[in-house]
């Protein structure tokens, strides 16, 4: 089976292969750039799923008619800020606010935030469909704290302030395997793994 990963994230796509040889799952994971790249598309979905199956939609077009596409919508949502940032968590400073820019205005919103109230969640949302109109959803969480600073030089995205339950490292201090291991991600791909393991 070829799936198509349905990301122009370089990080991204490593992070999925390394879940998927962890998992036993024995398809060819490629990413958008072998067909071209990923199609410019608007992720105006009110939630997680909704974007997720927008890009898989998108990516869809460009595949070939046989292969399956993978698309995943993932943020990070803390609990005082009410859920925030949510689906908003990649351009949470602004368009072009980056990595740093979205982990500092965080922190920045969180800075009288107490330790004991500094509660979030990392959510994952799976879309994986093909061209015959088959589509399946897989979720994935992971809970944790937001710490005071950034630690570590690992992962990407929020992963340098999000300390996973249970740790007293954040996501950027752990090494691959243990974070895809306890990470949303990790989580949605394996019950993705499971389904495929049933089909085969």
């Amino acid at each position: 089976m070829d799936i198509y990963l349905a990301t122009g994230n370089a990080h991204k796509l490593q992070e999925f292969q390394e879940i998927f040889r962890a998992a036993g799952v024995t398809a060819h994971l490629h990413g958008a750039g072998e067909l071209g790249g990923m199609p410019q598309v608007e992720e105006n979905g009110k939630t997680f799923a909704e974007n997720a199956r927008i890009k898989a939609a998108a990516l869809l077009e460009k595949a070939p008619l046989d292969a399956w596409v993978l698309a995943d919508d993932s943020g990070l949502q803390v609990d005082a800020l009410g859920g925030a940032p949510g689906v908003y968590s990649a351009r949470y400073a602004g368009a072009h606010g980056g990595d740093l820019g979205n982990t500092q205005k965080l922190l920045r919103e969180l800075k009288d935030i107490s330790d004991e109230e500094r509660g979030a969640q990392f959510a994952c949302h799976l879309c994986f469909m093909n061209a015959r109109g088959d589509e399946y959803f897989f979720e994935g969480v992971c809970r944790g704290r937001i710490a005071r600073e950034l630690s570590g030089q690992g992962g990407f995205g929020y992963d340098p302030v999000f300390i996973p339950e249970g740790f007293g490292k954040s996501f950027a201090e752990l090494d691959g395997a243990q974070k895809n291991a306890l990470s949303h991600r990790g989580k949605a791909a394996q019950k993705l793994a499971d389904f495929l393991a049933g089909r085969a």
